[in-house]
Order: structure tokens, then sequence, then C-alpha cells
């Protein structure tokens, strides 16, 4: 009697493990709330800048000096506590949508994503958050961060909260969503720019390959995410320009000067020129490339942490 005989068998390969979306997303958050704090008098800046008609700043230097002299130094701090807020909820939502967006589109079979996969991932996580945080969230920072004085009593808006409440009274809950339409093309280009860059970046410099288990030191993230982030300012000006002068416009009474995303490209190309279309790009190179280095130095530590403390060569 024969007896059958038995095929070997194939090891089972189990699916690699992959560092979770919610730990992409509290990396987010942290470096977030670091880049609030470091950098929110640049954002003063670049805000006065956009919203200045009259020529009163001279240029970053001046503009800063002129604000910390006429209101005190303290100024250069206005609305940072929905800018740290709007920054940590961003960074959570952006980096957490992004690898849930770029796991639907890695290869079932490699684990890999093209380029292409990952554009799409960035734009999809910038949309989402330009829709679900940043609009009302910059709507608010913008209107405290253009009044000028400190004294709370001949400020129209005494704060965060106030900002919101008075906003939505006098021109709607939509109010808060003003200049949706050039935020969400900014951030869409910004995150599917920064995000391919990046990766980009970190293959070129330090060959770092996504799943080879290696952890970049702090000042490696922070030059590949410095040289990320300066691709977004140039590409997304125009929008940056726009969504800062809808958001700043009160909708109560009267007629608005914009009337929308095209109407105030046309308005400020044909009242100021060309080049206003790029108001406060100095400032934004001067605050999105140190940003983005600080938030990658900061979140590339927590998820190197993670993966060598509860993965093995898991891919970032």
């Amino acid at each position: 009697m024969k007896t059958q005989e038995q095929k070997p068998q194939k090891p089972s390969s189990s699916p690699k493990k992959t560092i979770p979306p919610y730990m992409k997303a509290v990396s987010g958050s942290l470096g977030g709330i670091v880049e609030a704090c470091c950098l929110q008098p640049i954002d003063v800046i670049k805000t006065r800048l956009q919203l200045d008609r009259t020529g009163t700043y001279r240029g970053i230097v001046h503009c800063g000096t002129t604000v910390s002299s006429t209101e005190g130094v303290r100024a250069l701090w206005k609305g940072l506590t929905p800018f740290a807020t709007h920054l940590t909820l961003k960074y959570t939502l952006r980096m957490g949508s992004n690898a849930v967006f770029q796991s639907a589109f890695k290869d079932s079979q490699t684990g890999k994503i093209s380029n292409h996969g990952r554009l799409l991932s960035g734009f999809g996580a910038g949309v989402l958050e330009a829709l679900t945080i940043v609009t009302p969230f910059e709507v608010v920072k913008i209107r405290l961060q253009q009044q000028k004085g400190l004294s709370t009593e001949l400020l129209k808006y005494k704060g965060p909260v106030h900002c919101a409440r008075t906003i939505i009274r006098e021109e709607g809950f939509l109010g808060l969503w003003a200049g949706a339409a050039p935020t969400v093309m900014r951030n869409g280009t910004n995150q599917a720019a920064m995000f391919t860059a990046k990766n980009s970046f970190d293959v070129l410099l330090w060959k770092k390959q996504e799943g080879d288990g290696k952890t970049l030191q702090p000042w490696q993230s922070m030059i590949s995410g410095f040289f990320a982030g300066t691709v977004g300012p140039f590409c997304t000006g125009p929008f940056d320009v726009v969504k800062t002068r809808l958001m700043a416009q009160n909708r109560q009474g009267g007629e608005l000067k914009y009337k929308g995303m095209i109407h105030a490209i046309r308005t400020i190309y044909a009242e100021e020129g060309l080049l206003a279309l790029w108001k406060g790009l100095l400032p934004r190179l001067m605050r999105i490339p140190p940003g983005q280095a600080i938030m990658w130095a900061v979140a590339d530590q927590v998820t190197g942490l993670y993966e060598r403390r509860y993965l093995r060569n898991a891919p970032l």
C-alpha cells in the first residue's frame, strides 16, 4: 500500500506590519505644537503684509518692528491659541489621513506606492484638512491678527471663541468657511507636493527607503522637511493671498469687495499687479520650510520610536 507523498508546505507569509495611521496622527500633532510655538511671529507678519494695501509696512523686518513697537512684543503671538490648536488638529488629520490614503494606493503584492499614488494621497489629505479644520481656524486667526492694538476693550474680537461667535452671529455659520475654495486648492497642492518631495529627499540625501527600518536623525529629518516645504509656497502663492483677503473681509452689511476666488485673483491683478498675488511669499518661505523641518524632526522620531519598540522593518 503506497503512502501518499506529502507536498512540502510553503512557509506562511504573514503580511508585514506597518506603522498604524493613528501613530502617524500622534506624531503630526506633537510636531504641530512645537512648530506653532516657534513660528507664530512669522505667521503674524505674513498676514499683516498680505492685508497691507497702502504700503504701511516696508518689509518683513519693518513689519515686525512696527508691530512690536506700537502694539507690544506680545502682539507677534496674536492668534496663537487658534493657530496652535489648528496646527495640532491639522497635522493629526493630515498625517493620519495621508497614511490611510497611501495604504489604499499601495500595491497589494509589493506593499510599495507609486509617486502618482503618493501625490493623490497628499492631495486628498490636503483637501480633507482644508475643509474640516484649516478654513474655520484660519478665518478666526486672520480676523484676530488683522486687529491693531492690545487693549481688549477697543478690539472687536476679544478672543478666539468670541471671534467665532461674532462671525456666526453677524455673517452666519458659513462665515467661518470664507475662502474655502482657495484654501482647498492651496492645501491640496501643498500636501501633494510636500509628501512626495519629503520621500524623494529622504531617498536622495540619506538613502532612506520605505520599509528599511532605518530612522533618520533629527537633523536629517529637518533638512528633508525644510527642502520639501519650499515647493508649495511658490506654487500656491496666489491661493494663499486670495484666501487671506477673502477670510479678512467682513460680510456684515455693505457689498463685499471680493466675490470669490476667481474674482479676487482678477481684482488683485488689475489693481495691484501680478506680483501682488505673491505678497507674503518671503515670510511664507521663512515660516513653512522651517515649520516642516520642525514638524518632521518630531514626527520621524515619534514614528521611529514606535518602530524600534514594537515593529521591525515596518514601512514608514
